[in-house]
């Protein structure tokens, strides 16, 4: 690993993951049901500890669905100090700025166009693409779903 990269970029962005709780990071990944409708996946980790914390699976993910599923993750981890993310328009959004603000989480968005910046969660993503999303046909969004979840939990 090239540590020196690794330690620039935490120096131009001043936060490095300290402990659980500290840093978290989300992104989506999408992918195709065998009849070729769009499936969206919302994946979220912890940048200290690695552990994915959920996945979220559905045909269409808005802002309000980004607030809900962190909600539950907010209720079952409790709520981390900052949130990393690209500038999508889901994670931008003034509904979920907004929202994030008023439960005392700081947002971190990369710079455009710079996806080594949320390296932790485009990793993972990488991850879930290779092992999983490759080597599956999903034939319905259940499917989908299921599979999903018992890969996330091994």
């Amino acid at each position: 690993m090239n540590h020196k990269r690794v330690e620039r970029i935490w120096r131009r962005e001043g936060l490095k993951p300290e402990r659980k709780g500290h840093v978290w990071a989300y992104d989506f990944v999408a992918c195709r049901t065998e009849d070729g409708r769009p499936i969206r996946m919302l994946t979220v980790i912890d940048e200290y500890t690695r552990e994915c914390m959920a996945i979220k699976v559905a045909r269409r993910i808005r802002s309000d669905d980004v607030i809900h599923a962190l909600t539950e993750l907010f209720v079952l981890n409790g709520v981390p100090e900052h949130i990393r993310s690209d500038n999508g328009p889901e994670f931008t959004a003034k509904v979920v700025r907004g929202w994030l603000e008023r439960v005392g989480v700081k947002t971190l968005f990369i710079q455009p166009g710079s996806p080594w910046e949320n390296g932790y969660n485009e990793s993972f993503n990488g991850k879930l693409r290779d092992e999983l999303l490759n080597r599956e046909i999903f034939y319905s969004l259940k499917e989908a779903q299921i599979l999903t979840e018992r890969w996330r939990r091994e």
